[in-house]
């Protein structure tokens, strides 16, 4: 446990240029198969997956990219120097693929790497980067995920991290402006090396945050953690990426998987499902489907993140992998959101005086709306407890301006400090007293 510099802070707080050209407004939704699959893909499981997400109504509620990952071609081009969809796996090619997943209603995602080869040892696009691009969108692709791994020398990229995407966002924008199509959405997924969310959203509209996921609550708290300290970075067109979702993987709990998700929607982080949908089960399809959550990821008219006012256990601003930040707050177009995270082994009740959001008006209360019950929860004046929060578990609210709080109300201030009568008596009895012959 460490407390992050002052220096650090200023640093993930700088604006960033941000990419509008047309695609990925909203942070992207559908599937991609490699935590459900790996390598082990091939036209039936994919044309399966994204038949399941039509008949399960996933498609309906926003998830609308079926992304193939890692493993799809062969090991080499062809003797024109083209990539080659595997030919045992996909036998009938790449645009019958991406034509019977466009019928169903649904975009395609493919997936290259920066590098010589991908992190599989597959073709990568390395000083190929027109020509795939070319392929990719002649396909009938409409994203590309970008891998970091099999870095040329030094001596032949001479490029650092920046320089090394650049090469395939501007493949990308020359072939959109030569072919009057549109973009190919663009995925960055460089594990947050060298700092992608102050300049990833020049090149496209994701960028990955962190190392790779894994379906454990340490794994998800650390994620969490380390992306508390840089949600500026997120708005239309740019987005934190947090990787792809595990929910309905491994052993997370309900609550958990609850958490997980609630995190990466309102932190406005792609959502990918990656999970095997034909044994998806009641509890895994009704966090997938919360049309409440998934609202506040897709808002149209805020596109900026929640971020932490309160980190609870920890001092604020102190980075912890296992407990992170635990209060956090955003605007939505239909009110305040609040995520309460409890990070604690055990439940616990969790108090917050609703001023300590800076979203939040003074001398108003609020009606809560419990977007995980779908309940209305009568109002709230000044603070708010959620009662017994199962370990690992999150409430998620969503407060909209009620009017004035009732009058008479003690103190006169909801935050006490520096509360001061016009006729200059300070109320919060630090030892100052009356002001109002003093010279401030």
């Amino acid at each position: 446990m460490n407390l992050i510099t002052t220096s650090i802070l200023f640093t993930s707080l700088q604006s960033v240029f941000a990419l509008n050209n047309g695609v990925g407004r909203l942070p992207f939704m559908g599937y991609n198969t490699w935590n459900a699959y790996g390598c082990n893909i091939n036209e039936r499981v994919v044309l399966q997956t994204a038949n399941l997400m039509q008949s399960l109504g996933l498609r309906d509620v926003g998830y609308e990219h079926m992304n193939l990952d890692d493993c799809w071609a062969e090991k080499n081009r062809s003797t024109s120097g083209d990539l080659v969809a595997n030919k045992e796996h996909f036998p009938s090619g790449m645009p019958s693929l991406t034509d019977k997943i466009h019928a169903l209603g649904l975009k395609a995602g493919i997936y290259s790497d920066s590098g010589w080869f991908t992190c599989q040892l597959y073709p990568g696009s390395f000083e190929n980067e027109d020509r795939d691009a070319k392929q990719f969108q002649d396909w009938g692709f409409d994203l590309l995920k970008y891998d970091n791994c099999a870095v040329p020398f030094d001596s032949i990229i001479k490029q650092g991290i920046y320089g090394k995407y650049q090469r395939m966002a501007n493949a990308i924008a020359n072939l959109s402006e030569t072919s009057q199509k549109p973009p190919i959405l663009f995925s960055l997924c460089e594990w947050g090396r060298e700092q992608p969310w102050l300049w990833g959203s020049r090149l496209g509209q994701s960028w990955r945050t962190t190392e790779d996921i894994g379906p454990q609550w340490d794994v998800l708290a650390s994620i969490i953690n380390k992306n508390s300290f840089i949600t500026s970075a997120t708005d239309f067109y740019g987005h934190n990426d947090m990787d792809i979702l595990e929910v309905g993987n491994g052993d997370l709990t309900f609550e958990e998987a609850k958490s997980h998700f609630t995190a990466w929607a309102l932190m406005k982080s792609p959502l990918l499902i990656s999970t095997d949908l034909s044994m998806a089960n009641n509890e895994t399809l009704q966090i997938l489907k919360n049309t409440e959550i998934i609202a506040i990821n897709q808002d149209p008219v805020v596109g900026t993140s929640i971020s932490p006012f309160r980190w609870g256990i920890n001092k604020d601003w102190t980075s912890n992998s296992s407990f992170p930040a635990q209060y956090w707050s955003g605007e939505s177009q239909n009110g305040t959101v609040f995520m309460l995270l409890n990070t604690l082994k055990e439940p616990a009740d969790m108090f917050f005086n609703l001023t300590e959001s800076p979203w939040i008006r003074a001398g108003r209360q609020y009606s809560v709306r419990d977007l995980w019950t779908h309940t209305d929860n009568g109002t709230a004046v000044r603070n708010f407890t959620a009662h017994q929060v199962p370990s690992h578990g999150v409430v998620a609210l969503l407060l909209k301006d009620a009017g004035d709080e009732p009058a008479g109300l003690w103190p006169p201030c909801a935050r006490f400090e520096w509360c001061m009568d016009q006729n200059g008596t300070r109320l919060d009895d630090i030892g100052f007293g009356d002001l109002s012959s003093r010279s401030l």
